[in-house]
């Protein structure tokens, strides 16, 4: 990086030479089978299933991992020279993002098919979810009834006023939760609830999932909204401090008599430029089977996608939920009006 930048190289020139280390890193032996992931999954909650289906299949996976939003606009700059054959990411934000940018191509796999709900797959076989994660609310029980929860929407009543926390309106995890509601309760209604529930913030939104959670267990607030893996986290994390955290904050589901609580995915999609698609269906496949989602979701804190596959226990302590039920890629599609209507509420 300092000759890079001593010598002033233009972007453009930087990009080329990214995709070109990044094309040589991935080049093995002629004849290798092998199969190039980007990975938005830190290595350590990817790699060993990787390693496993290496193991399994005799094809070599090479990973490259990263943020979610640096991988897709890398995947960009390299365009049709890229050698990535799979991208790994969360949100059906960022998958529907990949696919209109024209980043990601069609697959079609009966066992793809098979082994995810058509909801929760991409009509048009560009992306397919691997697991679920949930934004449910999370609540200090002694500051709080439980009898006076219900529902995302009732978050706006004077009750709640200055003591609720969650993340800044610039998170995709957010805007999908605000798209999902557009989706099931249209513009009007949405905007009206987001200038209310913005009004009922404890302090303008700020840090991650994590910071709200410890927020509520400091007194700054008495909910958070956050998904349900960051708090697993902090439960089985080897950081007691962050543990004794964690374990003061329960969990709600909202909406059980109507839409269901907010549901999100993390999944993966065959690139456009994929020098080893078949490899990367094969690895696809491969990720929605039983002992793989087993694993996958347990070290990643989430929820399989396949049917009968048992939770984490530490997921099971949260107890069984009613989720929303709506084709996630409108959520994605939906993503920019939902922006809009955060930006109109005073959503920071």
């Amino acid at each position: 990086m300092h000759l890079l930048k001593n010598c002033h190289l233009s972007r453009a020139l930087a990009i080329g030479l990214i995709s070109l280390a990044s094309t040589l890193s991935f080049m093995g032996s002629v004849n290798a089978e092998e199969v190039n992931v980007y990975s938005a999954r830190k290595e350590a909650l990817i790699k060993p299933l990787l390693d496993k289906f290496a193991a399994e299949t005799g094809i070599e996976v090479n990973l490259v991992t990263g943020t979610a939003d640096a991988l897709i606009s890398r995947l960009n700059s390299e365009g049709k020279y890229s050698p990535a054959d799979i991208l790994i990411t969360t949100d059906v934000g960022r998958l529907v993002r990949a696919k209109e940018q024209d980043l990601t191509q069609a697959v079609d796999s009966s066992v793809l098919a098979e082994a995810i709900p058509a909801t929760l797959r991409d009509d048009d076989g560009h992306w397919f979810s691997l697991t679920m994660r949930a934004r449910p609310i999370m609540y200090a029980p002694e500051r709080v009834d439980v009898a006076n929860l219900s529902s995302m929407e009732a978050l706006t009543d004077a009750d709640w006023k200055g003591r609720i926390c969650i993340r800044s309106s610039s998170n995709i995890y957010n805007q999908s939760m605000v798209a999902a509601m557009l989706q099931q309760k249209g513009h009007a209604e949405t905007l009206d609830w987001a200038k209310k529930f913005v009004k009922n913030f404890a302090r303008p939104p700020k840090g991650g999932d994590r910071d709200q959670i410890k927020a509520v267990v400091s007194g700054q607030c008495d909910i958070a909204i956050a998904n349900t893996y960051y708090l697993a986290g902090m439960l089985d994390s080897a950081d007691t401090a962050e543990q004794k955290i964690a374990s003061q904050v329960n969990v709600f589901w909202p909406n059980q008599g109507d839409r269901g609580a907010h549901i999100n995915v993390s999944g993966a999609a065959v690139t456009k430029s994929a020098p080893n698609r078949g490899n990367a269906v094969k690895l696809l496949e491969y990720m929605v089977r039983k002992e793989a989602q087993a694993w996958y979701a347990e070290t990643n804190h989430e929820y399989p996608v396949l049917d009968g596959v048992e939770w984490s226990e530490t997921l099971t302590q949260f107890g069984t939920f009613k989720a929303e039920d709506i084709p996630l890629h409108r959520v994605g599609e939906l993503n920019a009006e939902a922006v809009k209507i955060m930006d109109k509420a005073g959503w920071k």
